[in-house]
């Protein structure tokens, strides 16, 4: 069976601004090899060509089609669900652009949706907004319900710990996009091509990457080089079916894939 690729990005391909040693390497034997991957992203603040430009830098050859954000799954999910509508936006340019791509206007008043994404210009004035527009029957979404997110000075509140401020001035629940929603993740794999047999989730972190494959069904690996160490999996009823250090145990494909359990 040839699997498939569904790669996590910070703590899996690089840890701030520094590439995760053989990471390179993987990348360049995934496409030696044929496989199909995507790098899945729970940061909404950049495009996809600005997150490619990244890998780029860093060594990694990549295009903006080997990119899959949550701000990209999110815009698609709302223009199924209401073509051309209106969002008011907490966020920034990744997650504007891909709305916008998807047919989207954004508003100050009388939205359709109150989308949340990260962002660094956030201001309380902004929240203030939301929670009224929700209170009028604008519908909350978030790109992710990550609390926070790892920066090179340390950790910044991430999508989940703004969203929570709206729900609970609000009372209504937000509904998230992102890892480990199925959402994001099952649209990923069927860009790719892949049965859920074939489709591997790579990722560093328990509650994300690792429950949103196991709900799916997919084949799941948790790399030991990020957000999770091995003493944590005790705290989780699920885990990952195989565990490597970092990605460069993965470089010997062959070898890895025979660790992969095999279904029916």
């Amino acid at each position: 069976m040839n699997y498939g690729y569904l790669l996590d990005m910070d703590g899996v391909i690089y840890r701030g601004s520094e590439l995760i040693p053989g990471a390179d390497a993987f990348v360049k034997t995934l496409r030696q090899h044929q496989r199909r991957f995507l790098f899945l992203t729970n940061n909404s603040q950049r495009t996809r060509r600005d997150v490619a430009m990244r890998l780029l830098r860093m060594g990694i050859e990549v295009t903006e089609r080997d990119i899959f954000t949550c701000a990209m799954a999110t815009a698609r999910f709302l223009a199924s669900q209401k073509p051309s509508g209106t969002a008011y936006v907490i966020g920034e340019g990744g997650l504007l652009n891909a709305l916008h791509l998807n047919g989207f206007s954004v508003v100050e008043d009388a939205p359709d949706f109150v989308v949340v994404g990260e962002g660094r210009t956030l201001s309380f004035e902004m929240i203030e907004k939301a929670v009224r527009l929700v209170e009028k029957g604008a519908r909350l979404i978030a790109t992710n319900m990550d609390p926070n997110c790892p920066t090179e000075a340390g950790v910044r509140p991430g999508c989940g710990a703004i969203v929570a401020m709206i729900e609970q001035a609000t009372g209504k629940e937000a509904f998230s996009v992102g890892k480990p929603s199925p959402i994001m993740m099952r649209v990923a794999r069927k860009q790719l091509e892949l049965s859920t047999a074939q489709t591997v989730m790579v990722g560093d972190t328990m509650e994300t990457d690792i429950l949103g494959g196991v709900q799916l069904g997919y084949r799941t690996t948790l790399v030991l080089s990020g957000g999770t160490a091995k003493e944590d999996l005790n705290n989780f009823a699920y885990q990952p079916e195989v565990i490597v250090n970092s990605v460069a145990d993965m470089v010997d494909l062959e070898a890895f894939e025979a660790k992969l359990p095999k279904l029916e």
